[in-house]
């Protein structure tokens, strides 16, 4: 059995007829404290004698995760491990993912369970390394399809390549310029995508279906899928375009009644928006010192304002790792799960569905995460479609690009590869235009760093062009803007103001620019502006400076708008071409390039 697997049948069993405790450290569990009834069973039980009369009370399994981004091998570095909580108060670090491990997982944890559902909290695509996004995310469908996913909501990543192209991965059909990448037609998604809250602006009506009900026999659980409002803010324009994102709790109540009237009581939301958890272990306990007091962000509010008619929140978006009690607006606590992402972890939820209601009762729903360890199986029919799909990349990917003399990790306020790719674009510039002066980048298009242990048979310290998408997999372009120098400092301020005030996006600089950021400080405050300088000397206000930005960027994305206000504009090539030319004119297998210091931005805390 997996490791930190579901309980035993005779464990869960047992949980019907009393208060279940908290686990302890090791273990991320909460659980919304009263027994039901001693007359309970949790179990497909017997009535009288002889009969077969279903108990009142029915265990339902909800196995769920998020934001896989089309991680079906095992994520390199930091992005493929997670931290583990120990009795003792200290750390470890355990390496997870991939999805021939996350099948095994999920198996063994459905076995004994003939109730269990599987979902997920959107981003399941998009943003994705070389094996899916090469082929327009088809591999990871088809691994979802495999691994029984039965419901997902959209993320934003579904819109990466915009709405028609997000039908096709549910209905099927080859890309409509690529083709068809085998001799067999994509099939798509044998489980429904869920948009309640993202309308076509023509008709006013979900692109796609905005809830599902599960059945088994006289059982229903109904799901609502939802991404975050602020979704244009944060993916291109033409992702989005002739699209409008409703309010995430005003969709979420208006369907919890839609799926009331039809008879379904039991109701499920898939969230794509999240929290910031207070720890970075998985396992901690997010109900101490009281329910929900172990995290913070958007996602709180929506759950103390979702109507208590809904009885379990999955959520996803921002990367992290909870299991907390959130109390909804009648002050009862309720379930609001996330699994971190990369298919690091899966949430096993237990909702004991009460057939004399229809509704669960949510005194007695449990909940944990668990690591998906590498110390099991195989799913061997995972690794034989990686296998096809690698043979198909094979010959782009496995190219070097480029040599480094250690890791080059995408963690921190400034990362070092968030200042190599910055250093990648302002070389770019200058090959465009020679008055180019600097390079900023967004924080969330450096999806990875580079790790200098081999991956395959390259070798180490050599960096594949698979693993330059995998840290860029966007196709953007880079693009040169004429800024005053008082809007790059405005620029620098919106990464701790306005929509960024509260969750700030700190863009990663190009060599030469330097400031200092002030945490102790409030709002645009923070970035100290008579400290910023270009090559030690103090930014211009009235000045022209040629700045280069990814398409994103120069869009305005991210909640940069002055970003969006450039003028003489000129587009270069893809930020990914960029990046290879800078590893490729800089490094060598005898002169590998070293990690940036990351000590462009001062940070006072």
């Amino acid at each position: 059995m997996p490791a930190m697997s579901q309980p035993s049948r005779d464990r869960r069993r047992r949980r019907t007829y009393r208060v279940l405790a908290a686990a302890g450290a090791l273990v991320t569990v909460g659980a919304l404290a009263a027994a039901l009834p001693a007359t309970a069973s949790a179990g497909e039980g017997h009535g009288k004698p002889g009969g077969h009369k279903p108990s009142r009370y029915q265990d339902v399994q909800l196995l769920s995760f998020n934001d896989l981004h089309g991680n079906l091998e095992p994520p390199s570095g930091s992005s493929g491990r997670v931290t583990e909580l120990q009795a003792d108060g200290t750390t470890k670090t355990i390496d997870a993912g991939g999805v021939e491990y996350l099948a095994t997982h999920l198996r063994e944890a459905r076995k004994g369970n003939p109730y269990s559902i599987t979902a997920a909290g959107g981003d399941m695509v998009g943003a994705s390394p070389l094996i899916s996004g090469l082929f327009h995310d088809e591999p990871t469908i088809e691994a979802l399809n495999k691994l029984d996913l039965d419901v997902t909501s959209v993320g934003n990543h579904e819109f990466d390549e915009g709405a028609k192209e997000l039908a096709r991965l549910q209905n099927g059909g080859c890309h409509p310029t690529a083709g068809c990448y085998t001799d067999k037609r994509f099939k798509g998604a044998d489980f429904p995508y869920l948009a309640a809250n993202v309308l076509d602006q023509k008709t006013g009506k979900p692109i796609l279906k905005p809830y599902w009900v599960w059945k088994k026999k006289d059982v229903k659980v109904g799901f609502i899928g939802v991404t975050l409002e602020g979704t244009p803010g944060i993916v291109s324009a033409d992702g989005v375009k002739g699209l409008t994102f409703k309010d995430e709790v005003e969709t979420i109540n208006k369907y919890a009644k839609v799926l009331q009237k039809q008879g379904v009581k039991s109701i499920v939301a898939l969230i794509h928006e999240g929290g910031l958890p207070s720890s970075g272990s998985y396992n901690y306990d997010c109900d101490s010192p009281g329910a929900g007091a172990g995290v913070s962000g958007p996602i709180v509010d929506i759950a103390k304002n979702i109507t208590p008619s809904v009885d379990a929140l999955v959520t996803g978006h921002t990367h992290t790792a909870y299991v907390c009690t959130i109390p909804d607006p009648s002050g009862k606590p309720r379930m609001v799960t996330s699994a971190a992402s990369f298919g690091r972890l899966y949430t096993d939820t237990t909702l004991t569905y009460d057939r004399r209601t229809g509704d669960i009762a949510r005194t007695a729903v449990t909940s944990a995460n668990h690591v998906v360890t590498r110390d099991v199986p195989k799913a061997t029919d995972l690794t034989e479609l990686i296998s096809k799909w690698n043979t198909l990349a094979a010959p782009i990917g496995n190219r070097a690009i480029g040599y480094i003399s250690a890791d080059i990790p995408n963690t921190g306020t400034e990362s070092p590869m968030g200042d190599l790719i910055a250093d990648a674009q302002l070389a770019h510039g200058k090959s465009l235009d020679a008055g180019t002066d600097l390079a900023l980048m967004n924080p969330g298009g450096v999806r990875a760093g580079l790790t200098y242990a081999a991956k395959g048979a390259e070798g180490d310290g050599v960096v594949t062009y698979a693993e330059g998408f995998t840290v860029q997999p966007f196709a953007n372009t880079v693009n040169l803007q004429d800024f005053t120098g008082a809007q790059v400092v405005q620029a620098l301020k919106e990464q701790v103001s306005g929509v960024n005030a509260s969750a700030p996006k700190i863009l990663q600089v190009s060599s030469g620019l330097t400031y200092t950021l002030d945490l102790t400080k409030t709002g645009a405050d923070r970035v100290v502006a008579d400290s910023v300088k270009l090559n030690g000397a103090a930014i211009d206000l009235s000045a022209t400076y040629r700045v280069a930005t990814n398409s994103f960027l120069a869009g305005g994305g991210d909640g940069f708008t002055t970003l969006g206000q450039g003028t003489n504009d000129l587009v270069g090539s893809d930020d990914l071409a960029a990046l290879e030319q800078y590893l490729t004119a800089n490094s060598s297998a005898t002169s590998p390039i070293a990690p940036p210091a990351a000590n462009r931005i001062t940070i006072v805390q």
